[in-house]
């Protein structure tokens, strides 16, 4: 079993950035494919960034393509988002998530409990 635990999120004015954090439990996060996804109010969850495992590719959403990075620290069992040119549209809660084998897929094993991002005007 894998717990993820984020971290990172909160208030941010438009424009401006902020870094998340996702920690993972297990000895073989380095073989995991890992990603944020987020959910609006209203909205359907959707995925934001993918990153495969053992230095796989990324992938992004076009909303967040040229803001956005994922990126990963295997040495510390944790995947970064960092998030810049906020915009009002990107608040919603977002997720850490966990795929069991080294592609990201659409309905990743693991989820962490969310946290909540709020990009003022």
């Amino acid at each position: 079993q894998v717990q993820l635990v984020e971290s990172g999120g909160g208030l941010v004015q438009a424009g401006g950035s902020l870094r998340l954090s996702c920690t993972a439990s297990g000895r073989t996060f380095s073989s995991y494919a890992m990603g944020w996804f987020r959910q609006a109010p209203g909205k359907e969850r959707e995925s934001v960034a993918r990153i495969g495992g053992i230095g796989g590719s990324k992938f992004y959403a076009e909303s967040v393509k040229g803001r956005f990075t994922i990126s990963r620290d295997d040495s510390k069992n944790t995947v970064y988002l960092q998030m810049n040119s906020l915009k009002p549209e990107d608040t919603a809660v977002y997720y850490c998530a966990a795929d069991k084998g080294l592609l990201p897929t659409a309905r990743p094993d693991y989820w962490g409990p969310g946290t909540q991002v709020t990009v003022s005007s």
